[in-house]
């Protein structure tokens, strides 16, 4: 499933294809994805200028006057910018059809999604949709502005620490919980508590302050480096472009159960945590 980083990567790759462009047209080939498509989409979309292409959480904000189309990439989603006679392929779901320049094809921003996971919903001017409330701060200071974002704490060690106070569960569940921060998923929630030398089975009330500085601190630098290396490619996601992402050729420890710990050599341990996939070395991290 696409995480923070692979959104980004997909928000920067759309964003010089699509920001200041007029929508022409909605095409809804399937309706229905994760959620029905609202009626707002194809009867307010067309005809507007795209403004701004923005991120909150995992969703991306696509700004005109009249609302927000917001779109979620599921579970195997991808956006493509393509000229608008491109033939049409298997789960292609979406067409938003874009205004060329003078002398030059119209193209189309296309949705494409195998599992319909994926999600393409409206929020009106001035209002915040019900699936961006109630979501943590972003982790990035640089994207601590998004959309619904208003308001909230800033992500670092101490608010870590204080949300942490009398919680029992896992602190990777902790860490993955979109209420307390947005982005984190199961890939990066590993690669950070491994880099901090936190054990994901360790009570999140049971780890201290210093070291949920420390964690802060390497999600914040494990994702922004990610992003620099255009996400991580795991079966489904690609960029904008075709690119694939290179961080997946960095991984210390999710997907590698069972190889050496690059700290210590040791088998990497794995077992599962939330109903997701948890690999940690039990020398390393404690």
């Amino acid at each position: 499933m696409p995480e923070l980083p692979e959104v980004e990567t997909t928000r920067r790759g759309l964003l010089p294809h699509v920001e200041g462009r007029r929508v022409t047209a909605v095409v809804l080939r399937r309706p229905d994805l994760r959620w029905p498509v609202p009626t707002e989409v194809p009867d307010l979309l067309p005809g507007q200028r795209i403004t701004a292409v923005r991120r909150r959480a995992k969703y991306l904000l696509f700004d005109t006057a009249a609302g927000s189309a917001l779109l979620h990439l599921g579970m195997s989603g991808s956006l493509r910018v393509l000229p608008a006679d491109t033939p049409v392929r298997t789960h292609d779901h979406v067409d938003i059809a874009l205004e060329g320049d003078a002398g030059t094809a119209q193209r189309v921003l296309r949705f494409n999604d195998p599992r319909r996971f994926g999600s393409l919903l409206w929020q009106p001017p001035g209002e915040v949709h019900p699936l961006l409330c109630g979501l943590g701060p972003e982790p990035l200071p640089d994207a601590a502005d998004g959309p619904g974002a208003e308001g909230a704490p800033v992500f670092s060690g101490d608010y870590l620490f204080a949300r942490s106070r009398g919680r029992r569960g896992p602190v990777k569940s902790f860490l993955m919980d979109q209420r307390v921060v947005v982005g984190v998923g199961n890939i990066y929630a590993a690669e950070a508590l491994f880099a901090a030398g936190i054990s994901p089975l360790r009570a999140a009330g049971r780890v201290s302050r210093e070291r949920y500085g420390l964690l802060a601190d390497v999600v914040q630098r494990i994702l922004a480096h990610a992003i620099v290396r255009g996400g991580t490619t795991l079966r489904d996601f690609i960029a904008p472009d075709g690119a694939p992402g290179y961080f997946e050729q960095e991984l210390s420890a999710y997907g590698r159960g069972g190889a050496p710990c690059p700290g210590c050599g040791r088998p990497l341990k794995q077992a599962m945590i939330g109903q997701r996939a948890t690999v940690w070395c039990g020398h390393c991290q404690r």
